[in-house]
């Protein structure tokens, strides 16, 4: 009997499936929900499998044409009983322009399923769902920690939440106390999955007892909004909403109907931009994965202000001394035509000369230490660290390594009564007949945490 393939359960994407002879199959990523026009994101299981049986798969409409997979890049596969994700040998993958095909370019890769038993899973790269998100969330919240807020700023169409973390010392919050604040966006397009990693490293040092995430609570305030498009997440998308919006071009006038999880932040962001006496909104910084390059890298405005250019060169450069595996010669500054909706060039307009705003790209597959010519494959792992040197390059921006010398040994606190808080608007999306879904130099400060390895 032959294998059967189907889409996996959640942020699956399976089209359609060709059987061409005996031992190939040709498979169809379905295009993003109303929207035609993305093919990339690919998430499917295989199950009653013949021991030792080899197939060829074929991925046969992708909607670009250049690709790391051109450059050593493979699929991630797992098992039920291998339950980690593992790269597939390079040697057995093949991308190549198909004249069977419409010359559109195909990925065809050879594997042979050895346990009749299991269920197999192939992806574009290490998934990342809703569900996994809400759980890492529910568990952050249950430690009680008098440092860390979550609330719900607003829903998405298909009524999922859009989370918003707070992370800093209560007395940040108290009434009359100024808040320098460092805003934080990820998975506004749901198929650059490597963003909610990066975010979780994030998210994970800042709430550790580590003494420059305890330095960098008492002098910030991080607001960070993980998954932008949820919905987007959930059906396996690659760049676009439910309705088939790509959200990250549509900040200049989000609809509360439309867009109402962009509609939220947005709400939010210039609510605090309206208040200067209590809110000094330092830094914007939206997180994606880029599908052609290498390494971590960052995008930036271009102002007329020489001065202000210089300085906004400053965290890029900060961030490739503390990480690796971030490329500051990758990293570019523009004012494009088409980037005009993006979070980063709407906001670069809109907030006053002392605010920075960024787009964090990190490589689907690799990066590339400096002095070298290998290319070293990303793990979630890696993916988090850079999160993390993220987070610690703030200590750096703000010159707060001295005061890391002074922090003691601290007892974890838990939160007496409900701290004060801005307060968001509730802003619920409309009802929808839809199943709901439940780098190469060293920083001068290296505390070690046997948990956070830099």
């Amino acid at each position: 009997m032959a294998e059967r393939s189907q889409t996996a359960p959640e942020a699956g994407n399976l089209g359609r499936v060709d059987q061409v002879s005996e031992f190939e199959y040709d498979l169809f990523i379905r295009p993003d929900t109303c929207n035609p026009r993305f093919r990339v994101w690919f998430n499917f299981t295989v199950e009653n499998v013949k021991e030792s049986q080899r197939v060829i798969f074929n991925i046969v409409n992708f909607s670009k044409t250049k690709s790391l997979y051109r450059d050593g890049m493979a699929p991630m596969v797992k098992s039920t009983s291998r339950p980690k994700w593992q790269r597939l040998p390079p040697k057995n993958v093949y991308y190549y322009r198909c004249p069977d095909h419409r010359k559109n370019y195909v990925m065809s890769f050879a594997f042979c399923f050895d346990r009749e038993e299991d269920t197999y899973q192939f992806a574009y790269c290490y998934p990342y769902t809703y569900t996994r998100f809400q759980h890492y969330l529910d568990s952050l919240q249950k430690r009680n920690m008098d440092y860390f807020f979550r609330e719900q700023l607003g829903q998405s169409v298909q009524q999922r939440q859009l989370d918003l973390l707070t992370i800093t010392s209560p007395d940040n919050l108290r009434e009359g106390a100024e808040q320098k604040v460092v805003f934080i966006t990820g998975r506004v397009h749901p198929g650059e999955t490597p963003s909610s990693f990066v975010c979780q490293g994030i998210i994970d040092f800042l709430i550790s007892q580590h003494p420059i995430a305890r330095v960098l609570r008492e002098h910030l305030v991080f607001k960070i909004a993980p998954m932008l498009n949820p919905d987007g997440v959930y059906l396996g998308n690659y760049r676009c909403s439910l309705m088939g919006f790509d959200l990250n071009r549509h900040w200049l006038d989000p609809s509360p109907w439309a867009h109402p999880t962009l509609h939220g932040v947005k709400q939010l962001i210039i609510q605090m931009y309206n208040d200067p006496q209590k809110t000094s909104l330092e830094f914007y910084i939206d997180i994606h994965a880029h599908s052609t390059m290498m390494n971590g890298f960052m995008y930036g405005n271009i102002f007329e202000d020489e001065e202000r250019f210089q300085r906004q060169a400053v965290f890029p450069k900060l961030l490739c001394q503390n990480a690796e595996d971030f490329s500051y010669s990758s990293t570019s500054f523009n004012r494009d035509a088409v980037k005009a909706g993006t979070g980063r060039r709407f906001l670069g307009g809109l907030l006053d000369h002392t605010s920075y705003c960024y787009t964090l790209e990190v490589s689907f597959y690799s990066y590339i230490i400096g002095g070298t010519t290998a290319a070293v494959p990303y793990t979630e792992e890696a993916y988090m660290k850079l999160g993390r040197n993220v987070a610690r390059t703030f200590l750096d921006y703000y010159r707060l390594n001295p005061m890391v010398e002074k922090v003691a040994i601290p007892m974890p606190r838990l939160r007496k009564g409900k701290p004060p808080s801005y307060k968001h608007p509730i802003l619920r999306g409309p009802a929808s007949n839809h199943p709901n879904g439940k780098g190469d130099k060293k920083s001068s400060v290296n505390h070690k945490d046997p948990s956070n390895s830099f």
